[in-house]
């Protein structure tokens, strides 16, 4: 199962990314998540430590690898560099295991123009393409709001796009772009969570705003999954069984 998670920042989707790969760890699959966010959220959502954090290699930070990959000096313009960089060690090599689930971090690529054809960037959209097209793990892909990292090349080994949502119109307007996006590049499924659920009324707005949407769970805002990162506590060590019991419906949903 290969599937990315988006939608606007702050709407919850590192927090469910993590709690999917966890509870899919928990049962034995083999899980790889992928932090593609430049905003890197996904190790405190996993419930890795600050002092943790500083062991976990930043893939794009990692310029000896991506020139002598690509065979272009980083930074430097006008160079002809491969398209097709060796990366199917990347993940057995640097991914920072944690609770069964293999975590790997993308990082910014500091170049102007997100598209750039610079070695950055065609070295990570390389190893993005190798761990959908090529890994058999389950792939849990944090992406940042939008597609950065997906072209239609990588389309077809995605799953599914779930889209996080919360109540309220920007969240809804970024949702439906990212929807858009993903259908131009032809990715199988889009599926919506509603996150931070209030009441019937939250309910009520978001199928209203997403008709004929396939929503797959609403989940419940509480107070202990807010103060979670305050605490430095994981999110999936305290859910209750209403949150537990969305989260089973979206893998279950996943993997129809």
């Amino acid at each position: 199962m290969k599937i990315a998670v988006s939608g606007k920042g702050g709407v919850g989707k590192s927090t469910i990314a993590s709690i999917i790969a966890l509870m899919k760890a928990e049962r034995g699959d083999r899980v790889l998540a992928l932090d593609a966010d430049p905003d890197a959220n996904l190790a405190s959502s996993l419930g890795i430590s600050h002092r943790e954090q500083q062991r976990i290699v930043t893939i794009s930070q990692q310029i000896d690898l991506i020139e002598e990959r690509t065979g272009a000096k980083v930074g430097q313009y006008g160079q002809v560099f491969r398209l097709n960089p060796e990366v199917s060690d990347i993940a057995d090599h640097y991914a920072y295991k944690y609770r069964g689930v293999s975590l790997l971090v993308l990082g910014a690529v500091k170049a102007g123009g997100s598209g750039c054809a610079c070695p950055e960037n065609t070295f990570i959209r390389a190893l993005v393409n190798d761990l959908i097209l090529f890994k058999g793990d389950t792939l849990i892909m944090d992406m940042e709001a939008g597609i950065e990292h997906l072209g239609r090349a990588t389309s077809q080994g995605v799953d599914a796009m779930l889209v996080v949502v919360e109540p309220g119109q920007r969240s809804i307007d970024c949702a439906l772009l990212v929807e858009r996006m993903s259908k131009e590049i032809r990715i199988k499924r889009v599926l919506f969570v509603a996150n931070k659920i209030t009441g019937e009324d939250d309910k009520a707005f978001v199928r209203e705003a997403l008709p004929n949407r396939e929503i797959v769970a609403f989940l419940p805002y509480t107070d202990v999954l807010k103060n979670a990162d305050r605490d430095g506590v994981c999110p999936y060590d305290v859910q209750d069984d209403e949150t537990r019991g969305g989260y089973a419906e979206i893998i279950k949903r996943l993997e129809t």
